[in-house]
């Protein structure tokens, strides 16, 4: 791999990047095709993956009800995927991160649990 491909992130395949996972990616002057998603079976849901689905939608290949009955995911779990890119970058999809992303400042895991007891 090149010091070029290895500095490349998640966002080079939303853009058609050319690192090493460029061939998921739509070919530049084509459109995005349902072979360019994980196949519907997917079970193991990395940040690339779940950024794919998203851009999906997005694009207007599919719509989100047929993405969430493709995939077997709730609507709930799909819009939180797309705040997470919008908010934070695709990076935020890392579920070893999520909680760094979910939890603000002035949380209630941030308090002390006793002080609500009186």
């Amino acid at each position: 791999m090149s010091a070029q491909e290895a500095g490349r992130g998640p966002r080079a395949l939303l853009t058609g990047g050319n690192g090493r996972n460029a061939a998921k990616a739509a070919a530049p002057g084509r459109g995005l095709t349902l072979d360019d998603l994980p196949p519907p079976d997917t079970k193991r849901w990395v940040m690339r993956r779940k950024a794919q689905v998203v851009d999906g939608v997005r694009s207007g290949l599919l719509s989100m009800q047929e993405a969430c009955a493709r995939y077997t995911l709730s609507e709930e779990e799909f819009l939180s995927w797309q705040r997470l890119i919008d908010a934070h970058g695709p990076r935020a999809l890392r579920t070893t991160r999520l909680q760094d992303y979910r939890r603000g400042p002035g949380n209630a895991d941030d308090q002390d649990p006793l002080a609500a007891v009186g």
